[in-house]
């Protein structure tokens, strides 16, 4: 734990309130923790909104069914 909070330029007090689950703990932490850990190419796959199907799904359930333009007479 203490080489990662090295790693990680941060305190073994600090990991353990990620471990908890934290919710204060800075992005900045959390990105350089992942790093020191190896996973940092990960992170930028869960962040890629082209692979949020649950948010794909949210957002086309909100457009309308059927579109209809105006009529032109």
């Amino acid at each position: 734990m203490q080489i990662v909070a090295d790693r990680a330029f941060t305190t073994r007090a600090t990991l353990q309130r990620i471990e908890a689950g934290d919710h204060r703990v800075s992005l900045g932490i959390l990105a350089a923790v992942v790093h020191a850990l190896g996973f940092l190419d990960g992170l930028a796959d869960t962040a890629d909104w082209r692979r949020d199907e649950f948010g794909h799904s949210l957002l086309t359930a909100s457009l309308p069914r059927r579109a209809r333009g105006r009529r032109h007479r």
